[in-house]
C-alpha cells in the first residue's frame, strides 16, 4: 500500500483483538492486556493495531514493565512503527518504565528500529510449553529463534 496519513487512535479491546484476527498472519490475539492502540487514517478507518500487556516472561514481569504482545496491520506503510511509538509513549505516561516486544527469526525489525527500539537479548529456540503432565497449545514460536526489543 502506498504511504497514507496516519494518526495514533486508542481502540478497545474487542476491536483490537477482532483486528489481530483478521490480520495477523500466525498469531491469535492475547488473553489479556494494559491498553490497546491504533492507527487511522484520515478517513478513520483502522490499519493497525497494538495491544499492550503485561510482559509473558515471568522474570520481566516486575510491575514496572510492560510487553507489546501483540501488533497486526492491514498492510499500510509505516503503521506498525507509528504504533509502537504510541504505545511507548502511552505506556510512559502511565508510569511505567519500560517497554519490551519479541521479533521472531526472519522478521527485520524494520518497524522497531524506524520507532527507536533496540535489541537487547536474543532468546534460543524452545521445544514448546507442552508436557504430558501439563498439556498445551503451543504458541506459535516453538523452535524458533527470537529478539527481545526494548524502547528507547
Amino acid at each position: 500500500m502506498s504511504d497514507i496519513p496516519l494518526h495514533p487512535v486508542p481502540v478497545r479491546s474487542r476491536e483490537a483483538k477482532d483486528f489481530v484476527r483478521t490480520w495477523h498472519r500466525h498469531h491469535p490475539p492475547p488473553a489479556g492486556q494494559i491498553f490497546a492502540v491504533g492507527a487511522a487514517d484520515e478517513r478513520g478507518t483502522l490499519r493497525a493495531v497494538a495491544i499492550v500487556g503485561r510482559p509473558v516472561a515471568r522474570h520481566l514481569d516486575d510491575g514496572a514493565t510492560l510487553e507489546v504482545t501483540r501488533t497486526a496491520t492491514d498492510g499500510t506503510r509505516n503503521a506498525n512503527s507509528l504504533l509502537y511509538g504510541a504505545a511507548w509513549r502511552a505506556a510512559k505516561a502511565l508510569g511505567y518504565r519500560r517497554l519490551v516486544t519479541y521479533t521472531q527469526d526472519g522478521e527485520s525489525g524494520a518497524s522497531l528500529r524506524g520507532a527507536g527500539w533496540r535489541v537487547i537479548a536474543s532468546r534460543p529456540p524452545r521445544a514448546g510449553w507442552h508436557t504430558p503432565s501439563r498439556p498445551r497449545a503451543g504458541h506459535g514460536n516453538d523452535h524458533v529463534t527470537r529478539l527481545l526489543w526494548e524502547a528507547l
